[in-house]
């Protein structure tokens, strides 16, 4: 008689297939779920299978019945569930997402070495001294950082989306501001990418990547914040070039940039349909920074208001058609959105592994403050809110990769959720800290005023919900 182990292998009608990671270890599992119709079958009755039924919400009287647990490493997936390889694949493309295959988890690793011999020394000074970090845009240009969003053959590093939200993330969890070096060069770059010629990709990809000039998006004006169809800013074909006049506010690293995108009216009669979108050089005549922005937070990341008075652009650098720049714009956002929630998620990733080093080491009422219940379940919640941001953050930057058609609702889902996070937990490492964290000896407070930028820039949570209501009403 055939075991039921061997009988599961060959009659298992596999109807989902889901994925964790370990949440508590240094390594990366792949732990798959195979939920078959009617096999009973036990590959793993371990107290890792238990907490797994529990976390599905699985009744106790159906564990077992037609679930086996099956927990691989990434390499055993070929070996041991080759016949099923293409459905495995297949759905992992099709939303999921697996935290981290052996690369990333290097890439990651690298990221955070530099991170904590690098970045985390220099955050407090640069919210202090509300300077650009000008060295560290040299580590990160040697390090090939700038160059993640831009495909190999343009000059780049590009290996998916995802290695831009991982390094993102990395970064901003010891500092904010300094992540926005790697997610403004980013945002810079990709109009061009989704709309440019493929002499523009070629002229100005090389220079993004290698970080000779530093780029900067422009779509924001004083009058045209969440409402893009109410730009003032006009250009004006004359000849074989564009005459730029307007102005655009809260303008990242945009004091600081040697090349912009920006986009204008060329058809004001056309609303939306009108905009188009432009590379402009910030050494051309007529262009000056009007205006250093002072914030709240983010403070080392240089915000500007910016003005263009009769600013001459050659017709070759208009990006794709005319009218086609708004459509640049959105999709941009698209994919920039997933890079804000992974630095939301950094942000609060950093103030979370604080927050349990405060804990564990602040003493009162003769113990450490973490061994009350009170403390120890809200670093409970705070953990598992940034979990759940990380996983929808990171299927997020799966679809951007895929180009998948969903991927507008779960982008705009990923920051909403993502930066929420951000600011509740925020908000609970400062009280767990308790008058020190007020205190700007610490960095709680500093993370707190860096992390309220994520529900704001890049649409606001506001608009985030009319994206995800109008995706679900289609």
């Amino acid at each position: 008689m055939k075991s039921k182990e061997n009988q599961c292998d060959k009659k298992c009608q596999i109807s989902h297939i889901l994925s964790f990671y370990d949440l508590y270890g240094d390594y990366q599992l792949l732990q798959t779920i195979l939920f078959s119709n009617r096999n009973r079958c036990f590959k793993s009755s371990s107290v890792r299978s238990r907490i797994f039924y529990h976390a599905l919400g699985v009744p106790r009287g159906l564990r077992g019945y037609g679930l086996s647990i099956i927990v691989l490493t990434r390499n055993d997936i070929f070996d041991t569930l080759a016949p099923l390889k293409g459905m495995l694949f297949r759905r992992k493309r099709e939303g999921m997402y697996l935290l981290h295959n052996g690369e990333q988890k290097m890439f990651v690793e690298q990221i955070r070495r530099m991170v904590d011999e690098k970045v985390a020394p220099r955050a407090a000074e640069i919210d202090e001294k509300e300077e650009f970090p000008w060295d560290l845009k040299q580590i990160f240009q040697d390090m090939g950082l700038l160059g993640l969003s831009v495909p190999e053959q343009y000059g780049g590093t590009d290996q998916g989306h995802i290695y831009t939200c991982l390094a993102v993330e990395e970064i901003a969890r010891a500092c904010v501001s300094s992540s926005l070096i790697v997610q403004g060069q980013s945002l810079g770059w990709e109009p061009i990418l989704i709309g440019g010629t493929e002499e523009q990709k070629k002229k100005y990809g090389p220079m993004v990547a290698s970080g000779e000039v530093i780029i900067s998006y422009c779509l924001t004006e004083p009058g045209a914040g969440s409402d893009s169809g109410a730009m003032s800013t006009r250009a004006v074909k004359k000849g074989d070039t564009y005459i730029i006049n307007g102005g655009k506010c809260f303008i990242t690293n945009g004091p600081v940039a040697n090349l912009l995108t920006v986009f204008a009216m060329t058809d004001s009669s056309k609303g939306v349909k009108g905009i188009s979108a432009f590379v402009v050089s910030t050494d051309a005549p007529g262009f000056s920074v009007a205006k250093w922005e002072k914030k709240m937070g983010i403070k080392g990341s240089p915000t500007g208001e910016l003005i263009f008075e009769d600013v001459e652009v050659p017709a070759e650098n208009l990006i794709g058609e005319e009218g086609k720049g708004f459509i640049y714009a959105m999709k941009t956002l698209d994919t920039s959105r997933p890079v804000i929630a992974a630095q939301a998620c950094g942000v609060a990733k950093g103030a979370l592994e604080f927050a349990v080093k405060y804990a564990k080491e602040r003493i009162q009422f003769g113990r450490p403050i973490a061994s009350f219940q009170g403390i120890s379940w809200m670093l409970a919640d705070m953990a598992a809110e940034v979990d759940a941001a990380r996983s929808l953050v990171y299927q997020a930057a799966q679809l951007v990769d895929d180009k998948d058609p969903n991927r507008s609702y779960l982008s705009a889902s990923s920051k909403l959720f993502a930066s929420n996070v951000a600011m509740k937990v925020t908000t609970d490492a400062l009280q767990i800290a308790g008058g020190y964290g007020y205190m700007r000896e610490y960095p709680f407070e500093r993370m707190m005023r860096d992390a309220k930028i994520t529900q704001i820039y890049e649409g606001t949570n506001q608009i985030m919900k009319l994206v995800i209501s109008r995706e679900l009403l289609k």
